[in-house]
């Protein structure tokens, strides 16, 4: 049972980043994890790792293990979730993959609550706009909002995701409103490079609109600050711009169109026969908060259709 304890360790000093952070997050000194890595690669016979004072790299070998060691570690939990899947005490560190502002304003403020109910459990919620992977990154539980195709991934819809055309009421005074979809080559589109393009529903049916502005950026939430500074025209979540859309800060712009229907909020976990109570008890407390009629759309009725 050590190789087993040893190979934990290595996994969490890819999955941390360095030795220090899987050694606060295992309960262990660096000098602790350290020891045990050397004993593991003495008992390969091979290096693992190239160590200096400010990081971490696997070597060729360390690669191909790890790829091992997780299977084997993914293994090892679902043989304890089969023994223990009546149980509905969550124990254990649970790792939470969401988009950065998503997390920040509907998993953060609840996370009190939950941790409350289970003193068992330990939370670690990294975010993030990239699409992780679950199993590599030892995530027990990630929440994406897109249409999900990969069969892969277990996944489970949480709520839906509303997105609307918008622009402030000085934007739309300074530039005109559009009437049409032609109307917005005359105007100043706000999106990140994975929104580009912005495929839309409406009458017609799909239709798509290239994205050819000049502000550059990854980061949602810059797109954000921008349409609520008035720089143009944004394709913004209700569950993101909710408040300003019912007080009036942001304006729907050509309510006859909107963003695909099939994009949700999910919960997605690595496809295992049984679940982990931890992961299966923070999925059913969000789908208990969200729900079809999540409270970030009250207000929204008649823009959103519901």
């Amino acid at each position: 049972m050590s190789a087993f304890t040893d190979m934990e360790i290595f996994a969490r000093v890819i999955t941390a980043g360095s030795l220090s952070a899987a050694g606060r997050e295992l309960g262990l000194s660096p000098a602790v994890v350290s020891k045990r890595l050397k004993r593991l690669e003495e008992r390969l016979g091979t290096r693992l790792l190239q160590r200096t004072t400010r990081q971490i790299a696997l070597t060729e070998a360390g690669r191909g293990f790890h790829d091992r060691v997780v299977q084997i570690l993914a293994s090892i939990e679902e043989a304890e979730a089969y023994v223990s899947r009546r149980s509905d005490v969550a124990r254990g560190t649970l790792k939470i993959s969401a988009p950065t502002s998503f997390g920040r304003l509907h998993v953060a403020p609840h996370l009190g609550r939950f941790l409350e109910a289970n003193p068992g459990l330990t939370v670690n919620l990294a975010l993030s706009d990239d699409f992780v992977d679950l199993v590599k990154d030892g995530v027990d539980v990630a929440i994406r909002i897109a249409e999900l195709t990969d069969s892969s991934l277990v996944a489970r819809r949480l709520a839906p995701n509303h997105r609307l055309l918008c622009a402030t009421p000085g934007y739309l005074a300074a530039h005109g409103t559009p009437q049409s979809l032609a109307d917005l080559s005359r105007h100043a589109l706000l999106a990140t490079a994975g929104q580009d393009p912005w495929r839309l529903e409406g009458s017609e049916g799909p239709v798509t609109v290239h994205i050819d502005g000049r502000l550059r950026t990854n980061s949602n939430e810059v797109v954000r600050a921008a349409v609520l500074g008035g720089f143009g025209i944004a394709l913004r979540s209700t569950w993101d711009v909710g408040p300003e859309l019912r007080a009036g800060q942001l304006v729907h712009v050509l309510p006859a169109y909107r963003a695909s229907r099939r994009v949700a909020v999910h919960a997605v976990y690595p496809s295992r026969r049984y679940l982990a109570a931890k992961v299966r008890l923070f999925i059913d407390y969000l789908a208990g908060l969200y729900g079809e009629h999540p409270a970030w759309d009250d207000g929204l009725e008649s823009m959103i259709g519901g």
